[in-house]
C-alpha cells in the first residue's frame, strides 16, 4: 500500500542518510523541509521532498497535511509501563511532607508495587498494561522500552517480561524489553544482599535467557539500593547471558555508577539528576547515551538533569518518560519535550532530537527509527494546524496531535 502525505507545512527530522545519534552543538540542528511531501510504502518511508518536486506516483491513499507539521514518532527509551494498581496514596504522602526515600523505607515505593504485582494474575497485568500502551501510542510514541522490576521474585519478574513480550506481539509499536530484577532488595533479603543477587544471577537470568524474554539488563545503582560493586556484578552476569547493560544512576546521589556503566559498555545511563563534573567528563567520547527523565523531576520536585552543561561538554542526550506508578505516572512524551525546554532550558530543536533520533539510539534502533529517512519505519506524528513546531513545547498542556501512524497505518 502506498500512502502520500501532501502539503506538509514542515517536515521535521529529515536525514538523507541514517545517523546513529547527535551530540553537543549538533543537537541544536534539526533538519526540516517546508511545504513538503512524504511517501510511505507499506510500513516504510519511501520518499520525501518539497512539493514542487513531487513525482507522479500511483497512491492508494492521500493525506492532506495543509497547515500541519509532520515528524517521526517519539522514541521513549525508559518506561515501567507494566505494573499493577497504582501508588496514588504515596502521591498524597509526599504532598504531606514525606520524601520518596522515606516512603520507600517504610515499605512503600518499589516494594509496594512488587506486592501488588505478585498478587495480580498475568492476564490482569496484561489488561492493565495494554491500556497504558494504547494511551502512549495515541500520544505519538512509536517505539518504547519497557522494564520489569516490580516482581522481585523469579515468577514475578518472568510474569512481567511475558506480559511485555505479549504486548510486543499484539501491537504494531516497536517494544524493547529490559530485565530490571535489580530494582530494589525484597524485604526478606534486606540483610542478605548477596542472597538476592545470587537469585538474580542463578535463577532469574537463566530462565529469561532460555525464554528469550529480554534484550537489556538494568540495575538501580543508588544509595539505599544497589552499590557500585553490586551493580557491576549484576551487569557482568547479564552480559554473559547476552543482555546489553543499561543503568538507573545519579537520581539522588553521585556514587560512581556512571563510571561502572561506561566500564561495562552500557547503552544508556538514565536519570542523571545529580551530576558532578567528573561524571560529565567520564561520559565524553563514549558510546553510552545519557538519558534525562524530566517528568520524574517534575513529579518528585527533585533537580533536573543539567542539560546545558552536558550539551556544552559535547555530550548527546535522550529524553524519556520513566512512566511508572511511583515517580512518573505519565507516558506523555509531548509533556517530556515541553518540560525539557521549560525546566532544563533545552531548545526545541535539541529536545526534538533527544526525543527521536537519540531516543532511538538509547534502545538500539536508530537504524530503523527516529528520523525521516528512506527505509526507516513509517512511524509518524501529524499535528493539528499549528503556527510552527515551537508550538508543541510552548502549548505544553494542549494535545496538538491530529494523527498518529504506526507501521504506516493510522492508529486510533
Amino acid at each position: 500500500m502506498t500512502t502520500l502525505i501532501t502539503n506538509i507545512k514542515e517536515l521535521l527530522q529529515v536525514r538523507e542518510t541514517s545517523i546513529a545519534k547527535v551530540s553537543g552543538a549538533e543537537m541544536a540542528i534539526l533538519p526540516t523541509i517546508k511545504n513538503a511531501f512524504l511517501v510511505l510504502k507499506d510500513n516504510l518511508i519511501a520518499d520525501f521532498g518539497s512539493m514542487d518536486q513531487l513525482p507522479k506516483i500511483h497512491t492508494d491513499k492521500t493525506i492532506d497535511a495543509t497547515g500541519k507539521i509532520v515528524l517521526p514518532s517519539w522514541c521513549d527509551s525508559h518506561t515501567h509501563i507494566v505494573y499493577a494498581g497504582n501508588r496514588e496514596q504515596e502521591f498524597v504522602d509526599r504532598i504531606n511532607g514525606l520524601t520518596y526515600e522515606e516512603i520507600a523505607n517504610r515499605g512503600g515505593g518499589i516494594l509496594n508495587s512488587a506486592k501488588k504485582l505478585n498478587e495480580t494474575s498475568e492476564k490482569e497485568l496484561y489488561d492493565q498494561s495494554k491500556v497504558r500502551l494504547e494511551e502512549v501510542m495515541r500520544l505519538g510514541t512509536g517505539a518504547v522500552e519497557i522494564k520489569s522490576g516490580y516482581g522481585l521474585t523469579v515468577e514475578g519478574e518472568l510474569k512481567m517480561l511475558r506480559v511485555i513480550q505479549r504486548l510486543a506481539q499484539n501491537y504494531p509499536i516497536t517494544i524493547k524489553a529490559t530485565f530490571l530484577g535489580a530494582h530494589a532488595f525484597p524485604s526478606e533479603f534486606k540483610e542478605n544482599h548477596q542472597g538476592y543477587i545470587d537469585l538474580i544471577i542463578n535463577e532469574m537470568l537463566p530462565a529469561i535467557a532460555e525464554e528469550k524474554l529480554a534484550e537489556f539488563i538494568d540495575v538501580f545503582c543508588e544509595t539505599g539500593y544497589f552499590t557500585v560493586a553490586e551493580t557491576q556484578q549484576i551487569m557482568k552476569a547479564g552480559i554473559k547471558f547476552g543482555l546489553k547493560p543499561k543503568i538507573h544512576v545519579n537520581q539522588f546521589n553521585s556514587i560512581g555508577g556512571i563510571q561502572v556503566g561506561i566500564k561495562q559498555e552500557a547503552l544508556s545511563v538514565d536519570h542523571l539528576e545529580v551530576m558532578k563534573p567528573e561524571d560529565i567528563e567520564a561520559l565524553k567520547n563514549t558510546e553510552t547515551m545519557p538519558v534525562a527523565l524530566p517528568s520524574c523531576s517534575y513529579f518528585l520536585s527533585i533537580p533536573y538533569t543539567p542539560a546545558r552543561e552536558m550539551i556544552a561538554a559535547g555530550l548527546p542526550m535522550a529524553l524519556a518518560t520513566d512512566y511508572n506508578p511511583g515517580s512518573t505516572p505519565s507516558g506523555n512524551m509531548n509533556f517530556v519535550v515541553a518540560t525539557a525546554c521549560i525546566k532544563m532550558k533545552m531548545t526545541p530543536e535539541e529536545a526534538f532530537n533527544a526525543a527521536t533520533i537519540n531516543g532511538a539510539y538509547a534502545m538500539g534502533i536508530s537504524d530503523t527509527h527516529g528520523s525521516i529517512t528512506i527505509g526507516k519505519k513509517a512511524n509518524l506524528i501529524i499535528t493539528k494546524p499549528i503556527p510552527s513546531y515551537y508550538q508543541i513545547p510552548y502549548a505544553f498542556g494542549s494535545n496538538l496531535i491530529d494523527t498518529v501512524l504506526i507501521e504506516g497505518e493510522i492508529f486510533s
